[in-house]
């Protein structure tokens, strides 16, 4: 077909092609699974930098400064014991309450500061976001690195406290770190479920935060549950043993105390595969689900 002169035997190459024949590509595109991880690890001092200006910056204008790390744990471990130990009675049963509700504390918060300040990772940076290109992951995996350095340091206070009621060390508290490294994965995976969701629903982080707290009552962090909920089916005890906030405060009361009912050698073997499999599930489906959405984050 001629026109104008022109001879024209085939249409003209679109977009697409023109961009592949040139080597140019989408800005912001998701790479394959393994480079976007390649990508991620290279990142990685960025990261620790990035936590460490974080951490820093939290409380620079609280005159106590960053001693609120250790005091944010410790005064709400204090209030659940007055309210829950002493007037309400939950201490009944336990040889060491304070022990008891202070390592379910510290644990628990690790966990749950995860999800509220993951949830808040990607709808919190959108101006660093549009402003440099890398792996958004790096976000939630920031506020990870950030709740980490604040749990070595509530475990150093943990221990001062679990030794002033008589629980010693032993070989026994070297199984803190593999407990800690496991619900680090679990918590990594949290995080990026809840970066995700954060960043499409502003609703979120309102109410996260409640059923964050449904979680902590089902989880033994201010009592026994098998005795509070005596009356309860068989399969709900279960299931409330079985899930993953409950697995992961038991494994550190084991490994730390050393009284009546706790202590290693009361430690059931099943614990330590339901604590890995728990982590490698939701460190595998939150990164899965939060790289998925990777072109997304920071355009809307």
């Amino acid at each position: 077909m001629a026109q104008d002169g022109i001879t024209r035997d085939r249409p003209d190459p679109d977009s697409a092609d023109l961009a592949a024949r040139h080597g140019l590509s989408v800005s912001g595109a998701r790479p394959g699974l393994v480079e976007y991880i390649r990508r991620l690890w290279q990142h990685r001092y960025f990261i620790g930098e990035f936590a460490r200006a974080r951490s820093s910056a939290k409380y620079t204008r609280a005159r106590l400064g960053g001693l609120w790390f250790v005091l944010t744990p410790l005064l709400n471990a204090a209030v659940y014991y007055l309210i829950f130990g002493l007037l309400l009675g939950t201490s009944r049963g336990v040889a060491d309450f304070v022990s008891f509700l202070v390592t379910g504390v510290f644990v628990f918060t690790f966990t749950r500061n995860t999800v509220t300040s993951g949830v808040k990772s990607i709808s919190g940076e959108r101006g660093l976001i549009r402003a440099l290109h890398f792996p958004r992951a790096v976000l939630p995996i920031t506020q990870v690195t950030i709740q980490l350095r604040q749990i070595a340091i509530s475990m150093v206070v943990l221990m001062v406290i679990v030794v002033a009621r008589g629980n010693f060390p032993d070989w026994g508290w070297l199984l803190v770190v593999p407990v800690l490294v496991l619900q680090l994965l679990f918590n990594t995976g949290l995080a990026m479920w809840a970066a995700r969701l954060g960043s499409k629903s502003t609703d979120a982080a309102q109410w996260l935060p409640f059923v964050l707290r449904a979680w902590m009552y089902g989880s033994g962090v201010l009592y026994l549950v098998e005795d509070r909920a005596a009356n309860a089916p068989a399969w709900v005890l279960n299931l409330l043993d079985m899930q993953p906030a409950a697995v992961y405060i038991d494994l550190m009361r084991f490994a730390l105390m050393n009284t009546e009912n706790f202590g290693t050698e009361y430690l059931p073997a099943h614990v330590w595969l339901l604590a890995l499999g728990w982590a490698l599930l939701s460190l595998f489906a939150g990164f899965v689900y939060f790289y998925r959405a990777e072109e997304e984050y920071g355009r809307d």
